[in-house]
């Protein structure tokens, strides 16, 4: 993912980014409230933009993901 496409993304669904230059880091901002948060890369980034847009929907989707593998290697040790 490229930092203006990024940019560019996170700014039509209401949000403001920002690269530091210095520490590497990215900022994040939802224009009409107060959520805001950093990100070490641009795909954690656009990862924690996504959350908050969804309310978490994809870190939901990875812990019924772990829950259902750890069930399935449950069921095969078993064997």
């Amino acid at each position: 993912m490229l930092w203006k496409e990024i940019k560019t993304w996170a700014k039509s669904k209401g949000y403001e980014t920002l690269k530091d230059k210095d520490d590497g880091q990215y900022y994040w901002a939802k224009l009409d409230s107060d959520a805001s948060g950093v990100a070490s890369s641009v795909s954690k980034l656009a990862l924690a933009i996504y959350n908050h847009m969804t309310d978490n929907k994809w870190i939901n989707h990875q812990k019924e993901f772990k829950e259902k593998l750890e069930i399935k290697k449950a069921e095969i040790s078993d064997y």
